[in-house]
């Protein structure tokens, strides 16, 4: 009995020592690498800053041509609204087919008449009022918010007006808007978070398939195999340099997020982490597979690409409401890790930690990680013999 307890102890320390030097030798290849260095610190600042101040889906900067049949200080005084706001750009014209001519031609977004009984007519409230307003409908999403706009300058100027003249405005229901969690409706705050998931599949998925796939065509992991190593401390030796990668990734990403952009942080950090970890596992492991069964680094980036970013990109709510997509899509999207992710995140982010919203995800998301490193371990069995 004593020398089966020593015998079994002298095994975990031989395991222990083996993990340790397996884990020492995959930091040491990581640093030795600049390219792994980049994608999991580099590639994440590029994005941000990208996506952080190239890209929004807020409409800012519409030129509006307006034409004012029959000038007045109603016309005026409504025009000056659409002046002081941050979303407009007014273009004033001499008459409607100068306008016409601009939005032909690109350099208006939407044309604003003002007809000659404009200041008579608009006295009756929200009743139908002598304006026209034609949009160009070539960009369907920026032609809506338009319309939004400006019904909404609208409506305020007859409220203001009202108010000042000490008139009750003749409205059957009176309208007031509440936004929760994201009360600038500022895109920003909706797309950096969803930006993070890929960011995280980039680091777990594409780095990790890509280096490990280098080493099946060196022809080191086939030698590493063979040895008593077992399959085990090759998959933690794996997961745990990169898996530290992911997380200073992710640090870096959040700072970002926080401190530059300004997107509010309602959420835990340790809910933020725990389900971070919880993803980037799941994004490792699918590295793992894609390496595994593609030994080439050209294969192994064209299938990561393919079956993680594409798809965390598109289908997982970052940009595209997955509740807008074809039944069919939405079916699919159950299968795409990085939405139960985003649904975390923006969670997180914007209104807290909601639990409703994170149990269902986080335990989708362990699933998937148990899924992939189980399909991991038995690849690479399969691959040795």
């Amino acid at each position: 009995m004593i020398e089966n307890h020593e015998e079994s102890r002298s095994r975990r320390l031989a395991s222990a020592r083996r993990l340790r030097g397996f884990i020492r030798k995959e930091f040491i290849q990581v640093f030795r690498d600049p390219s792994s260095i980049g994608i999991a610190f580099v590639l994440p600042v590029v994005l941000l800053l990208l996506f952080g101040y190239g890209v929004s889906l807020d409409a800012q900067g519409i030129r509006l041509a307006v034409v004012i049949d029959r000038p007045s200080h109603d016309a005026q005084s409504f025009v000056s609204q659409f002046e002081r706001s941050h979303y407009f750009v007014v273009l004033p014209m001499d008459d409607q087919r100068q306008a016409e001519r601009e939005l032909r031609a690109r350099r208006a977004d939407a044309i604003l008449r003002l007809q000659d009984d404009f200041a008579a007519r608009s006295q009756f409230g929200p009743s139908p009022a002598p304006i026209q307003l034609v949009i160009n409908g070539v960009d369907g999403n920026t032609a809506r918010q338009v319309d939004a706009y400006v019904h909404g300058v609208w409506r305020g100027w007859l409220a203001r007006r009202a108010a000042n003249g000490g008139e009750p405005l003749d409205k059957a229901v009176t309208m007031e808007s509440r936004v929760w969690f994201n009360s600038e409706v500022r895109s920003r705050n909706f797309l950096i978070p969803g930006l993070i998931a890929v960011i995280m599949t980039l680091i777990g998925a594409m780095l990790t398939s890509m280096v490990v796939a280098r080493e099946w065509e060196r022809g080191t992991m086939e030698a590493l195999l063979s040895t008593p190593v077992r399959m085990w401390e090759v998959l933690a030796g794996k997961l745990i340099p990169y898996f530290a990668l992911g997380m200073g990734g992710l640090s870096l990403s959040l700072a970002m997020a926080v401190w530059l952009f300004d997107v509010p942080l309602r959420g835990s950090l340790l809910v933020m982490f725990l389900a971070s970890a919880l993803f980037l596992i799941t994004a490792l492991g699918m590295g793992l597979l894609i390496s595994s069964i593609a030994h080439s680094q050209f294969m192994a980036g064209h299938i990561a690409i393919i079956t993680t970013f594409l798809p965390a990109f598109i289908l997982s709510g970052f940009i595209f409401d997955i509740h807008s997509m074809p039944a069919a899509v939405q079916v699919v999207t159950y299968l795409i890790a990085a939405r139960y992710y985003v649904a975390i995140l923006q969670s997180v982010f914007l209104a807290g930690d909601v639990w409703v919203v994170i149990w269902p995800n986080a335990a989708a998301l362990a699933l998937m990680s148990i899924v992939f490193l189980g399909l991991v371990r038995r690849s690479m069995r399969k691959g040795l013999e």
